[in-house]
């Protein structure tokens, strides 16, 4: 990265979470916790569908990938969270901070494009059964993933190549634990109005055509649903969408906040960031599995099949010994 002629700045000091030591021992283990489960949870779920042929449809392909794009996610930020908590000195270059910004919002605009996606199929699922599989082809389903990796990627390039222009000469103390777009406008002495109209657009279209998109799926899956007579219908209608709306809320709330509203003090930017890229990972496997019938019932049968495979196993070895 060449910087400018009056740029001073090589890296930033990150404050960290506290100066406490023994609260930073902590948050280490609670941070650590919290990455082992958010690993475990979202490389269990493409693993359970992977390897379960009674889950077959796009609804879970796209969960699939939903748990890869969490994965990814909670890897960018988390890992440097906890090299931070161990370290005497937090810093961070300015090339590796902005390449931690590339991907939090690379992440961050496939996992709202695919969320869309997502409500798209349960909309064709539930108002449309009969021509479903039909309608969302495997061609179809591989396309929408890739196009929203596309989008996502596509908006974060645009943002991260105007931010690396900018000149570092001010003060180079960033308030906050990891790297975000918003906190690097106060420490540049460039003009970042340019940037910062940018990034406001580029984030109320992303997530204003993401948004119309699940808004309007969940009307017409609203409206089919009260029209169905069944009482057992709805709610086996309404169960399939629960975890998806419960997703939904988290990651679109805490992203608003975050970086549409960024003159947040900062403790509240911490919580709404911490949100969004650390906890959202670890609760959507979470609210999938524990809400999601099928998903239970596939995790049963792995654990069953992994049970009965070390019995045989163990079996194998006294007879042999």
């Amino acid at each position: 990265m060449t910087l400018g002629n009056n740029s001073i700045i090589t890296e930033f000091i990150l404050p960290g979470l506290s100066a406490d030591p023994h609260i930073q021992v902590l948050l280490f283990v609670l941070f650590l916790a919290i990455y082992l489960m958010t690993m475990k949870g979202n490389l269990m779920m493409p693993l359970v569908i992977k390897v379960d042929s009674h889950l077959l449809s796009p609804m879970y392909f796209f969960l699939s990938h939903l748990s890869f794009i969490d994965f990814c996610l909670s890897s960018v930020t988390v890992p440097k969270i906890l090299e931070n908590l161990l370290s005497q000195r937090i810093s961070i270059s300015v090339e590796r901070c902005l390449t931690q910004v590339f991907f939090v919002f690379a992440t961050g605009g496939t996992e709202a494009c695919l969320l869309s996606v997502m409500a798209y199929d349960r909309y064709v699922a539930i108002c449309h059964p009969l021509i479903y599989r039909k309608i969302m082809s495997k061609q179809l389903c591989g396309g929408l993933v890739w196009a929203s990796w596309g989008l996502g990627s596509l908006d974060a390039l645009i943002n991260i190549l105007l931010a690396w222009n900018l000149d570092f000469c001010k003060a180079h103390v960033m308030p906050h634990f990891s790297c975000e777009l918003p906190s690097l406008f106060s420490l540049s002495c460039s003009d970042v109005s340019t940037n910062f109209a940018v990034m406001i657009c580029s984030a109320i279209l992303h997530a204003l055509g993401t948004l119309l998109l699940i808004f309007f799926s969940y009307a017409r899956i609203i409206s089919t649903i009260l029209s169905i007579s069944s009482t057992i219908g709805r709610s086996k209608a309404f169960s399939t969408c629960s975890s998806h709306l419960i997703a939904v809320s988290f990651f679109y709330g805490s992203a608003f906040l975050c970086y549409l509203m960024p003159t947040l003090s900062s403790s509240l930017e911490f919580v709404f960031s911490t949100q969004y890229s650390v906890v959202t990972p670890l609760v959507n496997p979470l609210v999938y599995s524990l809400k999601n019938k099928e998903i239970k019932a596939a995790l049963k049968r792995m654990l069953q099949k992994g049970f009965t495979v070390t019995q045989i196993a163990e079996n194998r070895q006294r007879m042999n010994g």
